[in-house]
């Protein structure tokens, strides 16, 4: 079933979510284009969101739930000047990498979410790279985390790819921390 929420809107209030979408920043990798969240872009966090690859979300989340997730972490960007962007790749989206903190979070967060067909070819770590950049340059943060479920052991890799350690647990996930600069000495 899909919501009234999820249906993009014509006329001035699409123009005025473009020009606001066109404010936040875009990451270019060599094969990534991480762009601003439009409410198109929901179908695909749904269809990971409402799965079992939703699990490390705190789902599988029904699509209302998703919505509202999904809805969150695009308005941080209003809130705080960071949140969730859209990775595109070859014309399709992969999937999503925040920047943000969600409810229960200490510190700021790297999260990456990837859709089935865009696992295993080095997106996330791409994705993550580059919005891992933006947080220590861009934003001027010196340390970010990524909150990971101890058996998800392909976001456990992408971590350590990136020069995360495993720094403790918070509320059964395992904190893994990015420094700048790499790891501290």
């Amino acid at each position: 079933m899909t919501f009234a929420c999820e249906t993009p809107r014509d006329g001035a209030a699409a123009r005025f979510a473009l020009s606001l979408q066109n404010q936040l920043p875009t990451l270019r990798t060599e094969r990534l284009l991480l762009r601003a969240p439009r409410v198109t872009d929901f179908e695909t966090y749904a269809q990971i969101a409402c799965s079992d690859r939703g699990t490390h979300l705190g789902g599988p989340m029904t699509r209302e739930d998703a919505w509202a997730d999904f809805a969150q972490m695009t308005s941080t960007w209003l809130l705080h000047g960071h949140g969730i962007w859209t990775i595109g790749h070859a014309g399709s989206i992969a999937g999503f990498v925040l920047l943000g903190f969600e409810p229960g979070d200490q510190e700021p967060e790297l999260g990456f979410v990837l859709t089935a067909d865009a696992e295993g070819q080095g997106l996330a770590t791409e994705a993550a790279t580059a919005a891992r950049a933006h947080a220590f340059g861009t934003l001027g943060w010196s340390t970010l985390v990524s909150y990971i479920d101890p058996a998800n052991t392909r976001s456990r890799a992408t971590a350590r790819r990136l020069g995360a350690i495993m720094d403790g647990m918070q509320d059964e996930a395992e904190v893994w921390r990015y420094h700048r600069g790499g790891r501290p000495a």
